[in-house]
């Protein structure tokens, strides 16, 4: 039907009327938008191929998603872009994760967003870098989205200048909607500012991830208070390792003689322990129990060991535990790991320079070991 609809069309275009047939202008309608969509379409692919760069398969794809049918839009564009330092090659990427900001008016689109992030103290370079990665927020609101995100975020980070460097190292923070509800949902949970500022700075990516509830949720049930700063550390870790990895790290830790009760108390008391590799784990509890003879369930009273390089730091102490065990110098309740948890200078005068008849030994093993690990490195360290 819609074929002898065109066909008509074109008859009549040639002085040609069919006086028994009633004219449909929705047919009309469908008919030149067809025509529209083909017109455009034939002069959209070559244009992002020739001026942005683009792939033809990239073109293709993009093409389905512009109407323009001359150069003077996304002419415009392109010139926008050169004129604030933008490479050719930069232009390229942004028009391939935002191809539709080849439709925008530059003036009203473009430049007051560029504008605003100048007056916040971005330089002309850092909105390349902001822009280039992330070029999805320059298709936002500038006042329903990005002004707003920026005075929420900056909330948090208390000026002007932390939330600039935040957004130059994390432009993607001004693409997501789900930021801004999120954060309210950790608030409404209990979670506190701080936390919060502290999440922003190292971790942002999980203040835009789904089901954040649910997390949140499970976390509450493993005993986390969220009004504490170490939930905020429980909550990276958790919403970092995913699943499968999660449930393996638990083997690794059963596997040196820990129990689930035991797992789960030092993921209370340290939550980064769970960012340790399995090939960490490892290492740490074999040079532990085999190579110094300790009980692996010591470490669930510091798990922060796993944080601490073995070459550089746990193996030297060990080597002046083991000489002070051996002399009978530490008494038998003290902790074994209190010493691999303390700052150097603390250690070294709680464990080195304290026994003074033994002193001139202790530094001696201690820094020989550290010089020889040093010079050696190791991927586990």
């Amino acid at each position: 039907m819609l074929k002898f609809h065109i066909h008509r069309i074109l008859v009549c275009a040639k002085g040609f009327t069919f006086t028994t047939l009633k004219w449909n202008p929705i047919v009309q309608l469908q008919f030149l938008k067809f025509e529209f969509c083909t017109t455009s379409r034939s002069f959209v692919v070559p244009y992002l191929i020739n001026n942005c760069g683009f792939s033809q398969e990239n073109a293709l794809k993009a093409s389905l998603r512009l109407r323009f049918r001359g150069p003077q839009k996304p002419d415009s564009v392109l010139s926008f872009f050169r004129s604030h330092g933008f490479s050719n090659s930069q232009i390229c990427h942004i028009l391939q994760k935002a191809p539709r900001l080849l439709l925008c008016n530059t003036q009203k689109t473009l430049l007051p967003k560029f504008q605003y992030l100048l007056s916040k103290g971005v330089s002309s370079l850092d909105i390349v870098r902001m822009v280039t990665p992330a070029p999805r927020f320059l298709e936002r609101s500038l006042e329903n989205h990005i002004i707003p995100t920026c005075e929420f975020v900056r909330g948090f980070l208390q000026s002007d200048k932390r939330m600039i460097h935040l957004l130059i190292r994390s432009p993607k923070l001004l693409n997501e909607s789900s930021v801004t509800p999120n954060i309210k949902l950790l608030l409404d949970n209990g979670v506190t500012h701080s936390s919060i500022a502290l999440l922003l700075q190292r971790r942002n990516q999980l203040l835009w991830s789904a089901n954040l509830l649910k997390t949140v949720e499970e976390l509450k049930q493993m005993g986390f208070d969220p009004s504490t700063s170490t939930f905020s550390m429980a909550l990276l870790a958790k919403r970092t390792v995913g699943k499968t990895k999660w449930a393996e790290k638990i083997d690794t830790f059963k596997k040196w003689g820990w129990s689930q009760e035991q797992v789960l108390l030092a993921f209370r008391r340290q939550p980064q322990c769970m960012l340790s590799s399995r090939d960490k784990i490892n290492a740490v509890m074999s040079f532990w129990v085999e190579q110094v003879g300790f009980n692996s369930a010591e470490i669930v009273k510091a798990p922060g060991i796993f944080l601490f390089s073995l070459q550089k730091r746990i193996a030297p102490r060990a080597l002046v535990v083991q000489f002070l065990i051996s002399k009978s110098l530490l008494q038998k309740e003290a902790s074994l790991t209190t010493p691999f948890i303390l700052p150097e200078k603390l250690f070294l005068k709680k464990y080195v320079k304290h026994f003074k008849e033994d002193s001139s030994h202790l530094l001696k093993l201690y820094e020989e070991k550290m010089s020889l690990e040093n010079d050696r490195g190791n991927p586990c360290s």
